[in-house]
């Protein structure tokens, strides 16, 4: 292994990198913060805003119909497993029905919305990328033997 190939090595692009967002843009740090910022508010929002409210109202319904009689409480546990699975269920119905709003504030930001029809790309690319895609471009320009 030659000196030069080690520093090419330490020269990943970050694109390549794990744990680099899928919407990384070399020459945007500040749409990096931008996203992260999104993610976050998503996260709380979801969270207060949907996941928290249908996780207590399942759990209070399912309560009121076991009490009432419609729902038949556990011998051994009582209540408790109903209801834990109405408020886990509750939690992840909020947590979802809160996505098409982060995609609208992804779309917002000028960010296509996750999802496999919608591609992400970057316009502007840095030099190693570029060298790299056109060294693979023509390596899979040559025919082939098969």
């Amino acid at each position: 292994m030659s000196p030069e190939t080690g520093q090419q090595g330490s020269q990943t692009p970050p694109i390549k990198q794990p744990g680099w967002p899928m919407f990384f843009c070399p020459l945007s740090q500040i749409q990096d913060r931008e996203v992260a910022r999104i993610i976050k508010e998503c996260k709380q929002e979801s969270f207060w805003y949907r996941a928290l409210p249908l996780s207590l109202g399942s759990m209070l319904v399912t309560q009121g119909l076991i009490s009432k009689g419609i729902f038949s409480a556990s011998p051994r546990f009582g209540p408790f497993p109903k209801m834990a699975i109405a408020g886990i269920l509750g939690f992840a119905i909020g947590k979802m029905s809160y996505m098409g709003e982060c995609q609208k504030k992804f779309h917002k930001m000028g960010i296509a919305p996750i999802g496999p029809q919608h591609k992400r790309k970057c316009h502007h690319t840095c030099r190693e990328c570029k060298a790299k895609l056109g060294s693979n471009e023509r390596e899979g320009s040559s025919p082939s033997a098969t």
